[in-house]
C-alpha cells in the first residue's frame, strides 16, 4: 500500500481532518443525549383475573364494555369456590387511553410473580411452570380480537425467601426471578391482548406455591430514540456508501491488482455500509417479523469484518515476514473469527429463528437448551479470547519490530527509509485511532453501569444510555470513513509514478537509486529495496 494519502498528507491537514472526526463524534454523542429520549421504556401491568368456569375458548378482557367476569382477590368467598383451572390471567396492553405504534420497533414481555410462602404449600426445587399463553391484536376498539399466537410453554421457577420457612412467616412474598414470556420483533399492530393460564393437575404446576398476583413488564423501544437511530442511519449510509465506492475507484486507477490489505479496507466499508442501511424506514409500514434477526445478522458481519481486518493489518505491517499479502498466512486468527461468529449466528438463528414462527417460545426454557445455549456461547467466547490473544502477540511483535527498526534508520538508504517511515507511521496512527474507539466504547460503558438516569446538566437532561448507543455508532462509522479516506492511494503517488515511467520510456535511469526513488512496486504494493534483494 504503497503511496497511500496518509503518506503525503501535510500535518496540518491531517490535524484539521482528526479535528473534524473529534467534531463529528462529539455532535454524535450529544444527539443521544440532548435530543434522544430513553432507548427503551418498561411499563408494568397488573394481570386481571378474569373467570372462565366453562373454559371457553374466546378473549377476556380486563376492561372496556366486554370486560371479563373478576375476581379482585383469591380470598374472595367467590374465589374459593373456583378451580385453578376457572382462572385465566388477562393484561391489555397499552394500558387505557393509550395505543402501541410501529415506532416502538419490538415488544418483551416478562412475568414477575407474587406467591406467598405456606408452610404446606412450598415452592420445591428446580420446580418447572406450566403457562398456557396467548396473544391477540386488534387495530381499533371497536373491532374483534383476532388470535396471533397461542401456546402452551414452560419456563423454570426459581424463587428464593428471605426469611426462615417457619409458621411465623407464612403469608411473606417469595423473591422470584422475572421469567421471560415473550419477544414481538415488530409491534405491527395499537392493541395487544395476553391471556394466561396454569393449568394445574397431578403432574403440572404442582409444587410452585400459592400464586396472589401475576405481573407482566411490557418493554419496548421508544419512538423517539427510533426517529434518532433511523435518522443517523439515514445519514451515515450514503457517506459511506460514497466512500467506499471512492475509495475502490482510486485502486482500480493504480492499474495493479487489489492487495490482501486494500481488499480488506473495501470489505469493512461493504459491512459498515451494510450495517447502515436504514431497512427500518420500511418497517414502518409492514410487519417484518425478522427484524431483531436481521440486525443481529448485519452487526456481526461488521465485527467480523472488522476483526479480521485488525489482525490482517498488523500482519502486513511485521515488515520482516516473507508471508505477505496471502490469506492463508493468517487462517488460524480469521478461522477463530469465522468459528466464533459461525457459532453466535447458530445461536442467535435458533433462539431468534423460533420466535418468527412462536414469540413465546425460549431455547433456556428446557435443561437440554440451556446446556446448548450455554456451551455455544462458551465456545464463541474461548474462540474470541484465543482471538485477542494472537492479537495482542502481533502488535506486540508488531512495536517490538518497529522499535527495531526505527534504531536503524538513520542508518538505511533513503529510499528504504522512507518506505518504513510510512509503514511506521500508518500503523501508530492507526492503532492510535483504534485504542480511542476502543477506550471510548469503555468509558461509556460503565458510565452506562453506574447510572442509567438521566443526568443534570443546568436546564438540560443528559441522556447517558442513549448517549451511549448513538456515539459508538457514530465512532465505529467515523473510524471506517478515516481509515477509507487515509489509506486510499494518493494522486500525488500516481502522479509520480507517472512521472517516472514517462521518463523510463524517454531515456534509461542512471542507476538502480534514481528507480527506487520513482517508487517501483511490487506485488503487493510496497517499494522494492532491489539491493537487499540482491
Amino acid at each position: 500500500m504503497a503511496g497511500a494519502i496518509i503518506e503525503n498528507m501535510s500535518t496540518k491537514k491531517l490535524v484539521f481532518l482528526g479535528f473534524s472526526v473529534l467534531v463529528f463524534q462529539v455532535i454524535s454523542i450529544m444527539v443521544g443525549a440532548l435530543i434522544a429520549p430513553s432507548p427503551t421504556s418498561a411499563i408494568r401491568y397488573l394481570a386481571t383475573k378474569c373467570i372462565n368456569r366453562h373454559r371457553a375458548r374466546g378473549w377476556l378482557v380486563p376492561w372496556g364494555s366486554k370486560r371479563c367476569q373478576q375476581v379482585h382477590s383469591f380470598d374472595e368467598p367467590l374465589a374459593k369456590t373456583l378451580d385453578a383451572n376457572d382462572i385465566v390471567f388477562s393484561v391489555h396492553v397499552p394500558l387505557p387511553g393509550m395505543e402501541m405504534s410501529p415506532w416502538f420497533q419490538y415488544l418483551l414481555a416478562v412475568l414477575q410473580l407474587d406467591i406467598t410462602f405456606k408452610m404446606i404449600n412450598q415452592i420445591e426445587d428446580d420446580v418447572i411452570l406450566t403457562i398456557d399463553a396467548g396473544l391477540a391484536y386488534r387495530d381499533n376498539l371497536m373491532s374483534e380480537w383476532t388470535t396471533k399466537f397461542h401456546s402452551v410453554e414452560q419456563r423454570p421457577l426459581k424463587c428464593t425467601l428471605a426469611v426462615p420457612k417457619t409458621y411465623e412467616n407464612e403469608g411473606r412474598f417469595y423473591h422470584c426471578e422475572p421469567i421471560p414470556l415473550m419477544e414481538l420483533s415488530s409491534v405491527a399492530h395499537k392493541y395487544f391482548l395476553i391471556n394466561l393460564r396454569l393449568p394445574v393437575n397431578d403432574t403440572v404446576n404442582t409444587g410452585i406455591g400459592e400464586i396472589k398476583d401475576i405481573h407482566i413488564v411490557g418493554i419496548h423501544q421508544n419512538g423517539g430514540f427510533t426517529k434518532v437511530w433511523i435518522s443517523m442511519k439515514t445519514v451515515f449510509t450514503p457517506w459511506i456508501f460514497v466512500a467506499t465506492a471512492w475509495y475502490w475507484y482510486r485502486i482500480r486507477l493504480t492499474g495493479r491488482p487489489p492487495v490482501l490489505l486494500e481488499k480488506l479496507i473495501f470489505a469493512l466499508g461493504i459491512s459498515m455500509t451494510f450495517l447502515n442501511v436504514p431497512v427500518e424506514w420500511f418497517s414502518l409500514g409492514l410487519e417484518w417479523t425478522w427484524m431483531l434477526l436481521f440486525e443481529d445478522v448485519r452487526q456481526g458481519v461488521f465485527y467480523s469484518a472488522l476483526f479480521c481486518f485488525w489482525i490482517i493489518f498488523c500482519g502486513e505491517h511485521l515488515m520482516d515476514q516473507r508471508l505477505r499479502n496471502r490469506l492463508s498466512a493468517y487462517w488460524w486468527q480469521v478461522g477463530l473469527v469465522v468459528f466464533g461468529s459461525s457459532i453466535l449466528l447458530i445461536f442467535d438463528l435458533i433462539e431468534r429463528g423460533v420466535h418468527l414462527n412462536n414469540p413465546l417460545h425460549s431455547v433456556w426454557a428446557s435443561d437440554i437448551g440451556t446446556k446448548v445455549s450455554i456451551t455455544f456461547i462458551i465456545l464463541a467466547g474461548i474462540s474470541m479470547c484465543l482471538y485477542f490473544l494472537s492479537l495482542c502477540h502481533m502488535v506486540r511483535c508488531v512495536f517490538r519490530n518497529i522499535g527495531g527498526k526505527i534504531q536503524r534508520l538513520p542508518a538505511m538508504p533513503e529510499a528504504r527509509r522512507l518506505r518504513y517511515r510510512g509503514i511506521i507511521f500508518r500503523f501508530r496512527f492507526l492503532m492510535l485511532v483504534t485504542l480511542a474507539c476502543a477506550a471510548m466504547t469503555v468509558i461509556f460503558f460503565i458510565i452506562n453501569q453506574v447510572s442509567e438516569s438521566p443526568w443534570h446538566w443546568g436546564e438540560y437532561n443528559l441522556q447517558v444510555y442513549s448517549a451511549f448507543l448513538t456515539g459508538t455508532y457514530g465512532m465505529w462509522n467515523l473510524y471506517v470513513f478515516t481509515i477509507i479516506f487515509l489509506y486510499a492511494p494518493s494522486h500525488k503517488h500516481n502522479r509520480k509514478s507517472g512521472e517516472c515511467k514517462h521518463t523510463d520510456a524517454k531515456e534509461k535511469p542512471e542507476s538502480q537509486e534514481t528507480q527506487l526513488t520513482c517508487g517501483g512496486q511490487g506485488a503487493n504494493g510496497d517499494v522494492q529495496d532491489h539491493r537487499e534483494s540482491g
